[in-house]
């Protein structure tokens, strides 16, 4: 009797973990595919998963023997049409960040550099209608796409930002690549989204920093050149119409290295 008691102990915290763990990688895989494309597929998939079900206990056949078929083309279709989501899921994977939320390369003096100096910088390319896309590089790397541009190097400054995408200065028609403190390189050519779903509005820029988010973990900062609407995409998601205070918030929860509890320096610095 106690033998069997503690047969039925083990069994009980060994199921008990098994479904932990399951309802773990539940969880996880909903907040990788939280607002993309694939958070539509998921949600038809578990609505014909229930209609299977049903049609197999209320025994309709035909309909049962349809909706199988219907999963089977499913599976083969599904890694093409949703090439994008699953690459971003396995790189997620790779990096660690489907179980834990790790930090890159900065410090919080060089984060709150970067804001001022960005803060500093898109008012005057959204006032003079100077199209730019800046891509901040978080923690896969851009060496392929920063080698399509011109090594810089150089300190970020607002100053430089603003001259780089003047509309004269030969690298402004590409990407420039931030790394940590530094302006890597300018004039960089990123890749297109394929995303057919896409406003016609939106240009080539628009289309390169979700090209872009879609390949890494990047975040880019998009100034339209018609409009000096400001935009950021990320995770292959294109957030339009943002004032200072929300590209602010957006960048902080992106990009922001941790920092000691109590201590609030995120503020833009007045540009007067």
């Amino acid at each position: 009797m106690t033998a069997a008691l503690a047969q039925l102990n083990i069994n009980w915290w060994r199921d008990s973990i098994d479904i932990l763990i399951v309802a773990y990688l539940f969880y996880r895989l909903i907040l990788v595919i939280r607002g993309t494309r694939a958070e539509q597929l998921v949600k038809g998939l578990f609505l014909l998963l229930l209609a299977m079900i049903a049609s197999y206990q209320l025994q309709l056949n035909t309909l049962n023997w349809l909706l199988r078929q219907m999963t089977l083309g499913l599976a083969i279709a599904v890694p093409i049409v949703f090439q994008p989501e699953l690459r971003r899921a396995l790189e997620q994977l790779g990096r660690g960040k489907l179980f834990q939320r790790t930090y890159w390369n900065w410090n919080p003096q060089e984060f709150d550099h970067l804001l001022s100096e960005l803060h500093k910088a898109i008012p005057v390319l959204v006032k003079k209608r100077i199209g730019a896309l800046i891509v901040i590089e978080r923690e896969t790397g851009l060496k392929d796409w920063v080698k399509t541009g011109v090594l810089v190097e150089g300190i970020i400054s607002a100053e430089l930002l603003i001259n780089i995408f003047f509309p004269r200065s030969p690298l402004h028609d590409g990407a420039v690549i931030i790394r940590g403190n530094q302006i890597v390189a300018a004039g960089c050519f990123l890749p297109l989204t394929d995303d057919p779903y896409l406003s016609k509005e939106l240009g080539t820029r628009h289309r390169a920093g979700i090209g872009l988010s879609e390949h890494s973990d990047a975040v880019a900062i998009i100034v339209s050149e018609e409009t000096g609407v400001i935009s950021v995409a990320h995770n292959g998601i294109l957030t339009r119409y943002l004032d200072d205070k929300k590209l602010r918030s957006i960048l902080i929860d992106l990009c922001a290295p941790p920092r000691s509890e109590g201590l609030n320096i995120w503020r833009w610095r007045n540009s007067k």
